[in-house]
């Protein structure tokens, strides 16, 4: 069957060395994705690069400034670009291909990062059968954050001959059924199920910005963190938020969203057509998500070029479904100790 692969799958392609990796746990296995972890091996860089043509470590080779062992975790800091090689090699066959994204940790921290691989012309791709080494590129961009090798920064997603997207028609019937989105409203689907913004309520905090502090975030450590050091709460005024230029933003949506044990999900920014103001990053959702009574989704926003007022309800994102290559025997929850199931407005892990 075609469609996104299942946890048994990804542990079947790491048993017959498909997926390679010195230090693999299981515990990196999810339900329909798998997070990939860092080597020691790291590099900053000056400019950012694709490699269409060669391997990206012969090209690294001409462009680092300066090569870093992460056996000590590093501060990387702000603005700064580094690239790290990722522990996990892959030797796909079967017409495998897939793509990979942000973990929504490293989302939530304002943390940008983009897998490159061996003559690929696009990032975050993982091309039909590929066999190589894989890199991430990253560059921090709200606070220093120390990295240490073994942190997993990103997650995987593979996909059995084609994606298995599921049309509109489609999704509607499953919502009569069983629903994917939890709101009063009418027409949220199209082109996949619309995410909007929750700013109704004046006197309740909506949002958190980014401060500017010198102080760094370690990014192993978890509920460590004080939120008040590194993030200003918002409130919402006549039910708008004027996102400000290069300010880097928490927010969360109107509706509660669910993904079926059956399908995954995945958040794609939604265009706005009006410049760089966008939902930050694009994110997986695993089968499980917000089952049986929906959980919200946590939007990451920023704009760099005009401030952007956004409106109470606005449509801020997309969520596209997919179908799984087969029924998975793990799904998203407590089961799996997985942080984000019915989160309210959330930060990242890293807060107490």
């Amino acid at each position: 069957m075609k469609g996104a692969l299942v946890y048994e799958d990804y542990l079947s392609l790491y048993n017959t060395g498909k997926i390679q990796g010195l230090k693999f746990y299981k515990l990196q296995i999810q339900p329909s994705s798998i997070d990939l972890s860092l080597s020691d091996e790291c590099y900053e860089i000056k400019t950012s690069f694709l490699s269409p043509n060669n391997k990206v470590r012969d090209k690294l080779k001409k462009i680092y400034s300066k090569k870093i062992n992460l056996k000590t975790p590093q501060i990387f800091k702000k603005n700064k670009t580094y690239i790290v090689r990722l522990n996990e090699k892959l030797k796909l066959n079967q017409s495998i291909k897939g793509h990979c994204n942000p973990k929504s940790s490293t989302g939530r921290l304002n943390i940008f990062c983009r897998t490159i691989l061996d003559y690929s012309d696009e990032y975050e791709k993982i091309p039909n059968n590929y066999k190589g080494e894989m890199f991430l590129e990253i560059t921090t961009r709200s606070f220093d954050i120390k990295i240490s090798k073994e942190d997993k920064l990103n997650q995987m997603r593979l996909t059995k001959k084609s994606n298995n997207y599921i049309n509109d028609e489609n999704l509607k019937k499953i919502n009569k059924s069983k629903s994917l989105i939890f709101s009063n409203k009418k027409n949220l689907i199209e082109n996949g199920l619309k995410v909007t913004v929750d700013l109704s309520n004046d006197n309740k905090i909506c949002a958190y910005v980014a401060k500017k502090v010198s102080s760094h975030i370690n990014f192993s450590k978890i509920s460590f963190y004080d939120i008040k050091r590194f993030w200003k709460a918002l409130k919402p005024i006549n039910n708008t938020l004027i996102i400000e230029k290069n300010k880097f933003y928490i927010l969360k949506s109107k509706e509660k969203i669910r993904i079926p044990n059956n399908l995954a999900g995945e958040m794609i920014p939604y265009d706005t057509g009006i410049g760089d103001f966008r939902v930050h990053y694009a994110g997986f959702f695993d089968p499980g998500f917000g089952d049986p009574s929906g959980s919200y989704a946590v939007l990451e926003v920023k704009t760099n070029e005009l401030p952007f007022m956004i409106e109470d309800g606005q449509t801020i994102a997309r969520i596209k479904y997919e179908k799984l290559n087969k029924k998975t025997s793990v799904v998203y929850g407590s089961n799996i100790n997985s942080n984000y199931q019915n989160q309210k407005l959330a930060l990242s892990k890293h807060f107490k």
